[in-house]
């Protein structure tokens, strides 16, 4: 879709909402209202203050507003917040993308540019993001680096899902979903107040649906279900003179079958290295696009279990407060795919992992009313993984013949992280403030292992260690931010920023020249790739007037983005491995606005619209291949949404609502850098619809929606090369909701 494309479906889009029949002002669990003027309390500074008051580039969403817009998992939150994009990497967990900014390694050795937070807790693993949201309180996604406060590895931003704490008083609530594609979530929620200072709240949740891929006539094993989970939360609270203490326990069995790609040749011709791709899909029916027409015979299956116990502790000594926050977590993780070949052949992978992290962190801040507030603090964080993928049949088709089996192994890898950090902010004026922040990381990063083609998986017998996978590295960064933000009235105010970000280096799979064993050395400039930096400008105002009857968020910022760590699959290993480089340098800029509109109480209008110029400054792919001027990844120049919600009041109390809202999106690029092209995707409109019957005083409601109407299939992910293959984002989904509290 080009610019004029584009312009034309936002306004064919807009003008589909003002003739929107009568529709509801966005609550979710449809009886607690969403406030017009935005202020929901939020955490985005690790202190406790109003979104409207907060100088950072930021959107909060409360969990009744995510129920209210069907936003159920991360992949979602593209839905109701601007420049951002969560999708689902074929066996990889999640990729974010925040104003461009992305990591695509999602291996035990790669970390992610944004930061994902659970309750304040650094989840470390993709894999392990991708679980439903219940119970939730709010999501808080923060655009930008966030080096000062939050500090490991956040140059593109941070998403924070935060729930619900237990509350002093008896009560709970229930919620179940059903829709096409056998979506089935149900969800329950049970607060007990123990004594008038304690209490416990437990939450579980059950997540199934089918595969969105549509079957050819060749495949012959199932893809249902997609995913078949189980969570739950226990959470207990002690609220005491001068502190608090909360402990939450939690734990998730991941079901299903995990293949969410289809063959590349659904959406492109023209794939060779050095070619410019082609876009086939237009006019194609959503059905043909997702169709997977492979002879797989074995079973698909994946089987994993996370679980972690977390503490946040906080007490008031007069004028300083303490925060501690400590975790610990674990995955086990069991998958069997397919290897998708454009030879023809599907081959089976084994893959088993286990992980687990543990992280601390101590801070001290100031409680007082003076002109200084201020907060320092350390940071502890490890992870250690082992894992092992078999593919059988790569190298050699015969079973019990070496080549058979092609296997990495590796055991263990660790990553450790220190950190130490401060922030202060000054108030000179009642309207003028100025903060500054600094804080000192440093990374050690380690594996051992190696890639060895054997007879059997146990590898016992016949059979040879093709290439070590040992490589250790350090590195240390000091990160900073500066800022004023300026209350031009009670309702106004004014913020400009400048702050950096850094993620840790790491390697690549191969081994260097000394290390035993290793009779195929990589030289360094191959085997290791160093971090990045980006360094942010930024101006934002937050305003409301006419009563609070419109709310406005503006943002203009700008980067300088260095030695962008890239990532493709690559067969320079022997076999498939993944393979990290520094490109050189980018730009990206933009412009981010948005805000509701009430003009009287049962109509509610929500809009945003972002402008992103993301460009490599320069970027040598090969000798011959430069990549200067193109767009960096996942980086659309223009997306524009809006809705339109109208409340009907109903005699006797209970409301009606309806809602609609439409995603209008330009075209982006994703790199094959293994291949040496970009691929074009298509821009793409996405429109919602809801309509909720909410009973008096909240007790329950009823709710039927429909996703995506236009069933517009949008490739998200692009493996090139040796395993073409596509994913792409939810096709249309419909279903009803209901739900009930007490």
């Amino acid at each position: 879709m080009n610019r004029k494309g584009l312009l034309r479906s936002a306004t064919a889009g807009l003008a589909m909402i003002a003739v929107a029949p009568v529709a509801a002002h966005a609550q979710a669990n449809p009886a607690t209202p969403v406030p017009t003027t935005g202020d929901i309390v939020v955490t985005a500074q690790r202190t406790s203050s109003l979104a409207s008051k907060t100088p950072v580039a930021l959107t909060a969403v409360t969990g009744s507003a995510l129920a209210q817009q069907g936003v159920t998992n991360p992949t979602q939150i593209a839905e109701v917040v601007p420049n951002i994009s969560i999708d689902r990497a074929n066996g990889n967990g999640l990729q974010i993308t925040v104003r461009g900014i992305t990591s695509t390694d999602g291996t035990e050795k790669g970390d992610p540019s944004a930061a994902f937070l659970m309750d304040g807790i650094y989840i470390a693993r993709p894999q392990a993001q991708e679980t439903s949201f219940f119970d939730v309180a709010r999501v808080e996604v923060l655009r930008g680096p966030q080096g000062t406060l939050f500090g490991r590895n956040t140059t593109a931003g941070v998403v924070g899902v935060v729930s619900n704490i237990p509350v002093f008083k008896l009560g709970g609530s229930g919620d179940i979903q059903v829709g096409n594609y056998g979506q089935v979530q149900a969800t329950g929620v049970l607060n007990v107040p123990i004594t008038d200072n304690f209490a416990i709240r437990a939450a579980a949740n059950y997540d199934r649906r089918d595969s969105f891929i549509t079957r050819g006539s060749q495949l012959t094993t199932s893809l249902d279900p997609f995913k078949d989970n189980i969570s739950g939360r226990l959470s207990a609270r002690w609220k005491f003179a001068k502190g608090e203490l909360i402990v939450r326990g939690d734990y998730s069995q991941m079901g299903g079958r995990p293949q969410n790609g289809v063959r590349l040749e659904n959406f492109y011709t023209n794939t060779g290295s050095g070619q410019t791709p082609l876009y086939i899909g237009t006019g194609v029916s959503s059905d043909n696009l997702r169709r997977l027409n492979d002879n797989i015979t074995f079973d698909i299956k994946r089987d994993t279990q996370t679980w972690g116990i977390q503490s946040d502790f906080t007490y008031d000594f007069g004028g300083i407060g303490m925060a501690y926050l400590g975790s610990y977590r674990e995955m086990d993780r069991k998958e069997t795919f397919p290897y998708l070949r454009n030879t023809g052949a599907v081959i089976p992978a084994d893959f088993f992992g286990n992980y687990w992290q543990n992280s601390q962190e101590l801070r001290f801040y100031t409680t007082n009313d003076g002109p200084i507030k201020a907060q320092a603090g350390l940071y502890y964080f490890k992870e250690r993984s082992g894992v092992n993928l078999s593919l059988f049949g790569l190298l050699s088709p015969t079973p019990n013949t070496v080549g058979y089996v092609y296997q990495f192994n590796q055991v263990p890898t660790l990553a450790e992280s220190y950190a130490a950090f401060g922030q202060v902010t000054w108030k000179l004026t009642d309207k003028f403030r100025m903060t500054g922040g600094l804080r000192y990381s440093h990374d050690d990063k380690s594996r051992v292992g190696g890639v060895w083609r054997c007879a059997t998986v146990a590898c016992n017998g016949a059979g040879d260690l093709s290439s070590p996978n040992n490589a250790s590295r350090s590195f240390s960064k000091v990160t900073w931010r500066a800022g004023v933000d300026y209350d031009a009235n009670s309702r106004t105010l004014l913020f400009a920023t400048v702050s950096s970000g850094y993620k840790a280096g790491g390697f690549n799979d191969g081994c260097a020249s000394g290390t035993p064993n290793c009779t195929t050395p990589v030289v360094p400039a191959a085997l290791y790739y160093e971090p990045e930096t980006l360094t942010s400008y930024e101006v934002g105002v937050k305003t409301r007037f006419l009563d609070n009857a419109v709310r406005l968020n503006a943002a203009a910022f700008y980067y300088n983005y260095n030695n962008i760590q890239l990532t493709q699959t690559s067969t320079i290993c022997g076999g498939p491995c993944s393979v990290t480089t520094n490109a050189a340098k980018a730009k990206v800029k933009g412009v981010e606005l948005e805000g509701t509109i009430q003009p009287i109480k049962p109509m509610l209008f929500d809009f945003s619209l972002a402008y992103l110029d993301a460009t490599y400054d320069s970027f040598l792919v090969t000798p011959t291949v430069d990549f200067s001027g193109r767009s960096l990844d996942r980086a659309p120049g223009v997306t524009v949404t809006a809705g339109y919600t109208h409340t009907l009041d109903l005699p006797g109390g209970g409301n009606i609502q309806a809602n609609i809202r439409t995603r209008v999106m330009d075209s982006y690029y994703l790199a094959a850098l293994a291949t040496v092209n970009q691929y074009r995707v298509p821009g793409s409109m996405r429109s919602d619809a809801s309509l909720t019957y909410n009973a008096p005083g909240g007790r329950y409601y009823l709710q039927a929606y429909v996703k995506n109407i236009e069933n517009a299939v949008v490739v998200t992910t692009v493996i090139a090369g040796t395993f073409p293959t596509a994913n792409f984002a939810d096709p249309r989904l419909f279903g009803v909701r209901a739900g009930f509290k007490f």
